[in-house]
């Protein structure tokens, strides 16, 4: 029985966290083509149902072919020129057949993602499934704002010093989600607290993962 892969990838762009110091709004469109990203914690992996028997031998993958094309399929989404913290992006790997899920802020950043990922040796069919968020003035200031209110927190500054910041903030039609990786249980509520005091803000949806750093777990053991 196999298993697809739904994988969360909470990397971003090499932010410049400076401007945070003096209120400065984040530009949208930095980039991470410049920096390797630091590792990120182990993805999730979600069983779904078992693949259709009549799948074609040649489609299927041993376990080590498997885990090599994750990696190459997380990499190459990480490098993608325009991804940046405002965006989010999953993807999940059946056999052969690579299906990419997620919002971007740019259609140039959907395009690239399906155009980079279909290229990866052993990707047969890439299902590209990236929604594109809808253009807006007012969710463009929503999150600058966000961002600002969240990563010049004082417990949650130290998360805008990483060289991939971990909370990253999708806005649709005044909405807020927050998807990817937090130290603690207190640092997601402080970041969806902060999130919900930005005006103009309908409603904050707090999907970040509680994963404790490794300083932490070191700690715990002694």
């Amino acid at each position: 029985m196999r298993y697809t892969l739904n994988l969360i990838l909470s990397l971003a762009v090499v932010l410049v966290f400076e401007a945070l110091a003096i209120g400065a709004p984040l530009p949208q469109n930095a980039t991470s083509s410049q920096q390797q990203p630091q590792s990120s914690p182990a993805p999730q992996a979600q069983p779904s149902a078992p693949q259709d028997q009549s799948m074609s031998a040649n489609e299927a993958l041993s376990p080590e072919s498997e885990d090599k094309l994750i990696r190459e399929v997380r990499h190459e989404l990480v490098m993608l020129p325009y991804y940046n913290v405002f965006d989010n992006l999953t993807f999940g790997i059946n056999g052969r057949t690579v299906t990419l899920n997620g919002q971007v802020v740019q259609a140039v950043t959907k395009s690239d993602a399906e155009n980079a990922v279909k290229h990866i040796e052993g990707v047969e069919k890439v299902v590209n499934n990236i929604e594109v968020l809808p253009p807006s003035n007012q969710d463009d200031r929503i999150r600058r704002a966000v961002y600002r209110s969240i990563y010049s927190y004082g417990p949650l500054f130290k998360y805008g010093n990483m060289s991939v910041p971990p909370i990253h903030i999708i806005v649709k039609n005044g909405r807020i989600t927050l998807e990817g990786v937090v130290d603690s249980e207190a640092d997601k509520n402080y970041a969806g607290i902060r999130a919900g005091q930005v005006p103009g803000t309908f409603a904050v949806t707090n999907n970040l993962r509680v994963i404790s750093s490794n300083n932490d777990n070191k700690k715990k053991k002694k």
